[in-house]
């Protein structure tokens, strides 16, 4: 049996996935899902339409304020900042539908399934030495002995 999310093999026993944590369970519950193609109609007119719209404002605005005599420097600052908003809340709506896409073709997507490979051959191991190999320890604990020395009353 194959993981529906990742595609990885697991056994029949198991309720989630051991790679993703996806529950196996589920697809036996749930009737197959329909996957429509997503129109991209729609959110083209609507940011079409929000841009103009906002464009209609940005302009009317300035043009009433400029008649009421508004420093110029303030207006074409009122202009750029309008402008700047408005492509700023259009990337976000056009990234929001891209992701909205996005999930919709992902769903869509289906996993190969993995052919079963014979495990690797075991690596042969090293030739055996005829001779022993040296401890690293050997000969270093004799600098850690403590040295005897005859305690100081004894001496004399």
């Amino acid at each position: 049996m194959y993981c529906q999310s990742c595609g990885t093999e697991v056994t029949r026993e198991l309720n989630y996935c051991n790679r993703c944590g996806a529950n196996l369970n589920q697809s036996s519950n749930l009737p197959a899902q329909i996957v429509r193609p997503v129109s991209l109609t729609a959110p083209t007119i609507t940011i079409a339409l929000m841009v103009l719209i906002g464009l209609g404002i940005i302009f009317a605005s300035v043009t009433d304020l400029a008649r009421k005599d508004v420093h110029p420097a303030a207006l074409t600052w009122m202009v750029i900042c309008g402008l700047g908003m408005i492509t700023g809340v259009a990337a976000l709506v056009l990234r929001q539908w891209t992701n909205l896409a996005g999930a919709a073709k992902e769903k869509e997507r289906t996993f190969p399934r993995k052919k079963s490979v014979e495990p690797p051959a075991p690596m042969p191991l090293p030739p055996m030495r005829s001779e022993p190999i040296p401890s690293v320890t050997d000969h270093t604990t004799r600098t850690f002995d403590p040295v005897y020395r005859e305690p100081a009353e004894r001496r004399k």
